[in-house]
Parts: structure tokens; C-alpha cells; sequence
């Protein structure tokens, strides 16, 4: 051990050279392991990962995911070198990855895709609800748009719709389907999108805009919201611009969430279909 060595090894540690990394087996043929945040020192943490993995490899295991929390960084290197490699990071901790045998590396990519959705909300009007930004691409525009936002880390996307619009406008909205989504390619940090456009149904009407995001929120008139240039000029927006005129008519029918129980697990969740039809059954 290098005499520059900050870290003072307890009798714990030393006792632990001869013995494994504590792991747990997943559902693939492989191992997790998951580092607590007492310090460990490098050259002791390289014996350990070194018995390891010679003993997963006898026991024919496959990948090996070992989730370091941000005290353990002098870990990230020496991990590297022994052949490991990142698959993601948040903030409290990083996740490191190794494939073992000599085989074609199945290990599932990191999570690839963002999603944000888009709120179409109509009044009895047929007033629907816009904003203009304060920020973005569209600052300063003079362009009015549906709410938007993005769904949070384990949140369900009819939950972000009604948080979204809340949010912004301050009106309080009932979800009632996703009317289409899109995906598109190489937008945040690189990552894929998914933008879903929901038909939601105002429960308020007083607009109460967002001061920090939202230059201004009004309820318009659908058809002249549809006739904007931008809206005219752009294909994305004008396919939803027609397809909530088709909506307004009652000859669209999009998808409804219907709560449902993962299929390993009890875990709640929700299963977008068509209500309509699957009611004529």
C-alpha cells in the first residue's frame, strides 16, 4: 500500500482481502452489488474485485453491475482497469458494468428516451388553453402553445399532464386520453423523446400563470390558435391543430389509462388503450 495513502484501514477492511464483494444475484445471470459509503481503500477494494470476479466467472456468471455512492469516487478507477466501464450516473451514485464470459454482451443500454407531453385542454367554448414562454425556443415569438412539460422520474404520464398544466396556468384539469404521441431522435443530452399530446378536461377556468416560466396564458378561440403561421408553417403542429379539430367533432377517439398490475410484480401502472372500442366487446 503507497505510504501517500490518506485512508486509515480499519481490522474490518484488512480481514476482508480474503473474502468477496458482498452481491446479490438479478434475474439474467448476473450479480449487484451495491457499495455502502464507508470509506475503502483502493488497493483493498482491487483484491476484493479481483476474488470476485474470478468466483462469479467459476459459477458461470454473466454481467456484474456494482453501484458506487459519490463517497467511493477513488473507487471509479481502479474498477476501470480492472475492465468495467460507466452505464449511468445520478446524482448520489454511479453504476459501473462488466461483462464476463466471451460471449456477445447483453446487458441493457442505460435508459435512452426523455418524455414530455403536451396538454390540449378545451373549454365549452371551444376556447382552448395557451401560453406563450419565457424561455426556450419559443421566447419572444408571439407564438401561443399548448402547455408542455416533462414527466418526472416515476411519475405516470396522465399525472404530469394535469401537474403540468396546474403549474403553468394554474387551472385544474381531469386527464382524459393520450390523443397521439411522438418520437424523435438526438435531443436531450443526445437522448431520444417521446412527447405525448393529451386531451385533458378544465375541472377551474381562472388562469393563474406561472410568473417564472410563463410570459403570459389565455384561453383562444381552437380556430385561431390553428391559423397562427407557426402553427400553419410547422407539420407536427399542424397535425395536432387538426387532429383537435377532429376531436371537437367526436370522431377521434384516442388512449385512456387503465390501471393495471405489472406483470411480476404488484406494482401498479397503466395501460393505455381505446376505451371506445374495447367497450364494444
Amino acid at each position: 500500500m503507497s505510504s501517500s495513502s490518506s485512508t486509515v484501514l480499519s481490522e474490518k477492511q484488512v480481514q476482508q482481502v480474503d473474502n468477496l464483494l458482498t452481491a446479490k444475484d438479478d434475474d439474467h445471470g448476473g450479480v449487484i452489488v451495491e457499495m455502502t459509503p464507508e470509506p475503502l481503500d483502493s488497493s483493498i477494494f482491487v483484491s476484493l474485485l479481483r476474488a470476485s470476479l474470478s468466483h462469479w466467472r467459476q459459477q458461470g456468471k454473466k454481467g456484474v453491475w456494482i453501484k458506487l455512492p459519490i463517497e467511493l469516487v477513488n473507487l471509479v478507477e481502479p474498477a476501470v482497469k480492472e475492465g468495467f466501464y460507466y452505464h449511468h450516473a445520478e446524482p448520489k451514485y454511479l453504476m459501473l458494468v462488466h461483462w464476463i464470459p466471451n460471449t456477445v454482451n447483453t446487458l441493457p443500454v442505460n435508459a435512452t428516451h426523455r418524455v414530455g407531453i403536451g396538454a390540449f385542454v378545451m373549454n365549452e367554448k371551444n376556447e382552448l388553453l395557451v401560453v406563450q414562454e419565457k424561455s426556450g425556443r419559443f421566447r419572444g415569438t408571439g407564438v401561443w402553445k399548448l402547455p408542455t412539460g416533462v414527466v418526472d422520474e416515476g411519475e405516470d404520464i396522465c399525472d404530469a399532464a394535469v401537474r403540468e398544466v396546474k403549474e403553468e396556468t394554474g387551472v385544474d384539469t381531469k386527464f382524459g386520453e393520450v390523443l397521439a404521441f411522438r418520437q424523435s431522435h438526438k435531443s436531450f443530452f443526445d437522448k431520444s423523446d417521446l412527447f405525448f399530446v393529451c386531451m385533458m378536461h378544465p375541472l377551474s377556468f381562472d388562469i393563474q400563470k406561472q410568473e417564472s416560466e410563463i410570459e403570459a396564458a389565455q384561453w383562444m378561440p381552437l380556430e385561431e390558435y390553428a391559423a397562427q403561421p407557426f402553427v400553419q408553417k410547422h407539420e407536427l403542429l399542424k397535425y395536432i391543430a387538426d387532429m383537435c379539430f377532429v376531436k371537437k367533432k367526436g370522431t377521434y377517439c384516442g388512449f385512456s389509462p387503465v390501471p393495471t398490475l405489472a406483470a411480476f410484480s404488484d406494482k401498479k401502472s397503466y395501460l393505455y388503450l381505446n376505451r371506445q372500442c374495447l367497450d364494444s366487446l
